[in-house]
C-alpha cells in the first residue's frame, strides 16, 4: 500500500505510471470478481483508494 507521503515524492511521470498500473490491476480483479470467486474481496476497495490517493495528489 503506498502512503500518500510516498506518493507525493513521486514525479508527475512516476504517479501516472502508478495510476496506469493501479488502474489495470483494479480491472482484472474486477472481471475476476465477475467470473470467479476472490481470494481476498478487500483489494477492490484499497485499489480504489490508491487510485483516489493518487488522483488528489496530482490535483495539489
Amino acid at each position: 500500500m503506498s502512503k500518500a507521503s510516498e506518493l507525493r515524492e513521486m514525479s508527475d511521470e512516476q504517479l501516472e505510471l502508478e495510476l496506469r498500473e493501479t488502474r489495470q490491476e483494479l480491472f482484472r480483479l474486477r472481471f475476476q470478481a465477475a467470473t470467479e470467486r476472490l481470494d481476498a474481496p478487500s483489494n477492490l476497495t484499497r485499489l480504489r483508494r490508491k487510485i483516489a490517493r493518487i488522483k488528489t495528489i496530482q490535483r495539489e
